[in-house]
């Protein structure tokens, strides 16, 4: 009866676990690959939200780092790293 019992919890314990991966983990590295695939496709003239809620155009990007301007008399550069960038608005694309 003992032995049984063991049986019934380890099994518990490894079904809460692969419910755990498919209803947390596994979404979450989904979405990390998406903002990455996103970063990537960052180029200058995109306008980007900042994680400090700022809006600007991106005028450089070398490697992690990339320029930003903000303002509407566009003087305010700020170098940031692109993994403080939110979401982008491609520079190309259109509103209908």
């Amino acid at each position: 009866m003992e032995g049984s019992y063991w049986i019934w919890v380890v099994g518990l314990l490894v079904i809460y676990g692969v419910v755990l991966y498919f209803l947390s983990i596994r979404p979450q590295k989904k979405q990390e690959k998406k903002m990455q695939a996103m970063l990537d496709a960052l180029e200058v003239g995109d306008s980007v939200e900042t994680s400090g809620g700022l809006f600007g155009v991106v005028i450089d990007v070398s490697g992690d780092i990339l320029i930003v301007e903000f303002g509407g008399d566009r003087h305010c550069r700020i170098p940031m790293r692109k993994n403080a960038v939110v979401s982008i608005e491609k520079a190309n694309s259109t509103e209908e």
